[in-house]
């Protein structure tokens, strides 16, 4: 079904119209002049508008480049008694979807508007599921933490500023880096991505900086690497915590110079691109413990922006599972489907270690093993009803990673006389434990 409006300064022409495609199922109104439609369109969302060409005050090419401006969506065909070649190549190129000779036959009209509505519903799905697809589900929020990291992560999008994101794997830093970068005044540009943990560290290296014909078996031609492929855009590498030693030597000097050398090569390339890494490691225990170099660490620890895990933000879920579910249900051809009372409370109930990632994942198997359009508990993973993990006592093999140093560091606060005695017991310096320190309320 869809709504029709239908402009004709003839009252026949424009009653029988509407009564034929009432009789088809769709909604029509009916209006004697462009004016009037005006009117009409700002009250109600018509999916096509038949509008004669000849009209007093204003013509039908008049009233459809009006449509076009005010309701680019809507569909527009022009009828006319008056058909010349020159008003049907203007309707056309004012973006009329067909031009109509009168007299016309009913069902010759109807072929003309079922094509028109056929492409009307194709392009809402395409909307449909281009929204679902590229609509960023960090940006549905609730949580106060997102939306700090939210306002953050746009301010420092408007600058080039090294950009260094932390969270637990599965909270969406990929997809928040790839916000940043639609933010940023480098949109335009490419946004490349390099996951750091895939390849292995003398591929990786290619993959990064390129290679030269014959710098290594296999190297049967030159290859440009990702970051040339970067060039006025974003470069985001994620978890650079698995780069090796040798590759954050080199990609220190990038971060440096932004200049680089193929592998094999000896000429120097020089580009402009944008940094934002990623690690669910802790870098600084990562420094402390001489896995990462301090120097390339405080280079890239510019702007460090935290991802919170999905449990820090339940409030969340629910609109989370929604969204995802809309989109689940367009990449699988299911119709629009919704969640059971009980399905949304085992998800709600749920303390999702896997983050977003294992809630994506776990809507995405319902909805391809639901047998009807509504989402029931049994079309959950099974892992969702089990019980969150007993608390255990917190020491060093008990707690998350951060409640475990935040532990560790009171305890040395405690026993130590001055901030400069409990950092060289840590391991870190001074600045470092002070950040520590403020960040876990220990002041």
């Amino acid at each position: 079904m869809a709504r029709l409006l239908i402009v004709d300064d003839e009252k026949n022409i424009r009653r029988n119209l509407a009564m034929f495609f009432e009789s088809l199922g769709h909604k029509a109104q009916a209006v004697e002049s462009a004016r009037q439609a005006l009117r009409a369109l700002a009250e109600t969302p018509f999916d096509l508008v038949l509008a004669d060409y000849k009209m007093a005050e204003m013509n039908g090419l008049e009233l459809l480049n009006e449509i076009k401006r005010e309701r680019p969506n809507c569909l527009v065909i022009l009828m006319t008694a008056y058909a010349t070649v020159e008003n049907a190549v203007a309707a056309m190129k004012a973006g009329a979807y067909d031009y109509v000779t009168k007299p016309f036959l009913l069902e010759q009209i109807r072929h003309i508007v079922e094509r028109a509505i056929q492409l009307q519903n194709l392009r809402q799905e395409n909307r449909a599921l281009r929204q679902a697809i590229d609509e960023d589900p960090l940006l549905i929020s609730r949580s106060p933490a997102m939306m700090r990291l939210r306002e953050s992560a746009r301010q420092a999008a408007a600058s080039d500023a090294i950009l260094m994101l932390t969270g637990e794997s599965g909270t969406g830093k990929n997809v928040l880096a790839r916000q940043i970068h639609r933010w940023s005044l480098r949109q335009d540009g490419p946004f490349v991505v390099v996951n750091c943990t895939t390849l292995s560290e003398q591929l990786l290296e290619s993959e990064l900086f390129g290679h030269v014909r014959g710098a290594f078996t296999g190297a049967i031609k030159d290859k440009p690497g990702r970051l040339e492929a970067a060039a006025d855009g974003t470069i985001f590498l994620d978890e650079i915590a698995d780069l090796s030693p040798a590759l954050q030597a080199k990609f220190l000097r990038f971060v440096q110079e932004q200049s680089f050398e193929r592998v094999g090569d000896d000429r120097t390339i020089k580009i402009d691109a944008r940094i934002i890494a990623a690690s669910n490691r802790d870098l600084e225990t990562e420094v402390a413990a001489h896995r990462f170099r301090d120097d390339l660490f405080y280079r890239l620890n510019v702007i460090t922006l935290r991802v919170p895990p999905l449990r820090e933000r339940a409030e969340d879920i629910p609109a989370l599972a929604e969204w995802l579910l809309k989109g689940a249900s367009l990449r699988n051809r299911r119709p629009p489907m919704k969640l059971s009372p009980e399905a949304a409370s085992a998800l709600n109930r749920y303390h999702w270690p896997g983050n977003v990632r294992e809630l994506r994942n776990a809507i995405e198997r319902a909805v391809v093993l639901s047998r009807s359009d509504v989402i029931v508990a049994e079309d959950l993973p099974d892992s969702v009803f089990r019980e969150a993990p007993e608390a255990r006592p917190r020491g060093l093999h008990g707690g998350t990673l951060d409640e475990v140093e935040r532990e560790h560091i009171t305890r040395v606060l405690a026993e130590s006389a001055t901030l400069e005695e409990a950092a060289a017991a840590l391991g870190v310096n001074p600045t470092t434990l002070w950040r520590k320190r403020k960040r876990y309320g220990l002041e």
